[in-house]
C-alpha cells in the first residue's frame, strides 16, 4: 500500500499543515477496512472497481494494483489507469452492475443537494457493491475549511466565515447527517468512523452480493 497522500497539500495556513497528517492516518485506517466492509476479501477473484470522483489519483493512491476505472467531471490526463469523463447525476456510460464495487469517497458532499438523488441512483445501478464515504454534518470542524461550526453557519454568516479558513476560496458545501445518507442509498448499511467520542464520518456500504 502506498502512503496516503496529503489531502491538504494546497491548502494554507497552519491548521492545513496540522491538519494534512492526521487525515492521511484517518483515509490509510479507512482503507484497512474496505476490503472487509465491502466483502472484497471474500470475492474469490480479482474485483472491477469503478471510482466515481476519482480526482488526479483517488483510490489509486493507496491501491495502485487494484483493477479501478476513474470517473470525473473533468478531464484527468495523468490519472494512473482506466479513465471516464462524466457526471454521474446525468448518467454513467455503463451498464447494470457492470462493476464489483462503486467507490465514492469525499464526494457526495460537494453534489448539489437536489442532483444527490441522482447521483446515488446511478452509483447503486452500476455497481453490485457500494461504498460511499463523506464527512459527517455533526462533526464540530468543517474539514475543508478546517473551522470550527463552519457548516452549521447559515450561508450569508458562513460565506464570509469561510475566507478565514484553510480552503480560501468560497464553496457551498453541505455536508449529511447519517439519515440523510441511508435515504439517499437504500438497502446500504451506514457506519461511522469516530475520532475520539466523535463521528467524523459516514460510510454507507453495500456489500459485494
Amino acid at each position: 500500500m502506498r502512503a496516503a497522500p496529503d489531502v491538504y497539500a494546497t491548502a494554507r495556513g497552519p491548521l492545513a499543515r496540522l491538519a494534512g497528517p492526521v487525515a492521511a492516518r484517518l483515509r490509510a485506517r479507512r482503507h484497512e477496512l474496505l476490503f472487509g466492509l465491502t466483502g472484497l476479501d471474500r470475492l474469490g477473484r480479482p474485483a472491477r472497481i469503478l471510482d466515481v470522483g476519482c480526482g488526479t489519483l483517488g483510490l489509486r493512491a493507496q491501491a495502485p494494483d487494484l483493477d479501478v476505472t476513474g470517473v470525473d467531471l473533468v478531464p484527468r490526463p495523468t490519472y494512473p489507469g482506466p479513465f471516464v469523463q462524466a457526471d454521474a447525476t446525468r448518467g454513467l456510460p455503463f451498464a447494470e452492475g457492470a462493476f464489483d464495487l462503486v467507490y465514492c469517497s469525499s464526494v457526495i458532499e460537494h453534489v448539489a443537494p437536489e442532483q444527490r438523488a441522482a447521483l446515488c441512483r446511478e452509483l447503486l445501478r452500476v455497481g453490485r457493491g457500494v461504498y460511499v464515504q463523506t464527512p459527517a454534518w455533526s462533526f464540530p470542524i468543517e474539514p475543508h475549511a478546517l473551522l470550527p461550526v463552519a457548516h452549521w453557519l447559515p450561508p450569508a454568516i458562513r460565506r464570509p466565515y469561510w475566507r478565514l479558513g484553510a480552503q480560501g476560496h468560497w464553496e457551498d458545501v453541505r455536508l449529511l447527517r447519517r439519515g440523510e445518507l441511508a435515504r439517499l442509498l437504500p438497502g446500504t448499511t451506514v457506519h461511522g468512523e469516530a475520532v475520539g467520542p466523535v463521528t467524523k464520518s459516514w460510510i454507507a456500504v453495500r456489500p459485494v452480493a
